[in-house]
């Protein structure tokens, strides 16, 4: 959709203009600027039934009710208003009004403190009416703040919030474009990696899709899915949690990619310093991996999705192409203990490549960035090129240079095989299995997990010929 990008002013006066737009809106923590756009610009009455600040914990408490986790900049947090707030609003007023559409903004927000030790992040949501006395939708998203001053930071969220009230009644039209525009004044100000927008108005909308959606544009470089398919944060099951990453196309998830993601977790659940109890496991795509050609295909990132939350995975879409990204975004959540599966063939890519950017500079801090002290890479072995011999780190062809600083990294552990891996799928290759299934042939069906066969002709996944299935029917 084309559109004319305006000031956050102009944006709260447009709305405060249309009659039909009447809301709430609750702010506690450090979110307290949202309304305030709508009433400096004038005509706030045509918009604001109340507002509200409850500043206080305890206050917040007697209204929201408790958090099991002593949190309030938490997802719970500000569903809770949302419920609380929206049925003040429809039970209070929807005599009076029969012909407005109602909204409630509510956001809980911690922004940078004096000493630096919280970075500033927030939840905020906008429940909200497209039809007079209809259901309601909802925009419930989490945003992390990268001003590094806290009145810039309330600045931001003061914007962020009427970008949501705007985007939800001038583009619903157009789900895309009403994401993209939450950024809009805020480039390089706040990362927002997690969001849902869900409704009756929002039926069509893949709630898969949006993911990707906030990589590619930009809005942060790491998303996820759980393994029902929704959005979900970082925050819900990382911090202080020992985790495993497996990389992959899975285009389609095959034996050897199952392979890999079960024998490399065993291993990892394993291993004497960590918990099993307290880890988790992470399927990951990266964006680079998702572009085939110049331009990106959705439809072929919702197949390789759907088959990874078929298969009960959590999945990453990421814009970390470089595995130090996805280090330095993972150590904000204090993980204990990091593991990387990731086959040899990417090993040798990754050792090459520092040894070549830096081989008259410090291959020390090169490769230092990449084996820190708590990660661990899983590498899975793979048959050389030609050959039925298995390569392994054991026989992975190192530049001369470098076989000290390889030696020390085996020695420490940062580098292991994955021990109890099933040689008998090694020779399964992804494109291989996909060409199969494109035209039908013999085979493919063997090559991949059972469920994920039978979800891929059910749904003709990944451009599976659908002419065989209505005539099998």
């Amino acid at each position: 959709m084309a559109r004319q990008s305006l000031e956050t002013e102009q944006k709260a006066l447009e709305i405060n203009l249309d009659d039909k737009i009447y809301g709430t809106f609750a702010e506690i923590g450090a979110g307290q600027e949202v309304a305030r756009y709508f009433f400096q610009v004038g005509a706030a009455a045509g918009t604001i039934a109340k507002t509200m600040s409850a500043y206080d914990k305890v206050y917040s408490d007697k209204i929201y009710g408790i958090e099991a986790t002593g949190r309030y900049v938490c997802e719970s947090r500000v569903y809770k208003m949302l419920d609380h707030e929206y049925e003040l609003m429809v039970n209070r007023l929807r005599n009076e009004r029969p012909d407005t559409n109602f909204f409630v903004f509510a956001d809980t927000v911690a922004a940078i403190n004096y000493s630096r030790t919280i970075k500033g992040d927030g939840w905020l949501g906008l429940r909200f009416q497209l039809q007079p006395n209809g259901a309601f939708n909802e925009l419930v998203l989490h945003v992390k703040m990268l001003d590094n001053d806290n009145g810039l930071q309330q600045q931001a969220i003061g914007i962020l919030g009427v970008n949501m009230v705007y985007a939800c009644y001038r583009y619903n039209d157009d789900p895309e474009t009403l994401i993209v525009s939450l950024m809009d004044s805020l480039q390089g100000r706040i990362s927002i990696d997690m969001l849902r927008l869900i409704g009756p108005n929002f039926n069509k909308l893949d709630n898969k899709i949006i993911p990707l959606w906030l990589v590619k544009n930009k809005m942060c470089d790491v998303s996820m899915l759980n393994e029902e398919g929704r959005p979900v944060h970082a925050s819900e099951f990382l911090y202080k949690k020992n985790i495993l990453v497996v990389r992959g196309s899975y285009r389609p998830a095959t034996l050897v990619n199952m392979d890999m993601i079960q024998a490399g977790y065993e291993q990892f659940r394993n291993e004497p310093n960590i918990d099993p109890k307290r880890t988790s496991l992470l399927t990951e795509i990266t964006l680079e991996n998702l572009v085939q050609s110049a331009d990106l295909d959705e439809q072929d990132y919702l197949d390789r999705t759907a088959v990874l939350c078929e298969l009960g995975q959590t999945v990453m879409i990421t814009n970390c192409e470089k595995h130090h990204k996805l280090i330095n975004y993972l150590s904000d959540y204090r993980i204990q203990k990091l593991g990387m599966v990731i086959g040899v063939q990417e090993l040798l890519k990754i050792i090459n490549e520092k040894y070549s950017q830096h081989l008259n500079g410090n291959l020390l801090a090169a490769f230092g960035e990449l084996f820190t002290q708590n990660v661990k890479f899983y590498i899975y072995p793979a048959f050389q090129e030609g050959s039925a011999e298995l390569m392994s780190t054991s026989n992975i062809p190192i530049p001369e240079d470098i076989k000290f600083l390889f030696k020390h990294l085996l020695d420490s552990e940062h580098i292991v095989d994955v021990k109890d891996f099933k040689k008998e799928h090694l020779h399964i290759y992804s494109k291989y299995v996909l060409e199969l299934l494109q035209s039908d042939k013999e085979d493919w069906e063997n090559m991949v997990p059972s469920q994920v066969a039978k979800l891929i002709k059910e749904k003709c996944l990944f451009n599976f010929p659908s002419e065989r299935l209505e005539f099998e029917y």
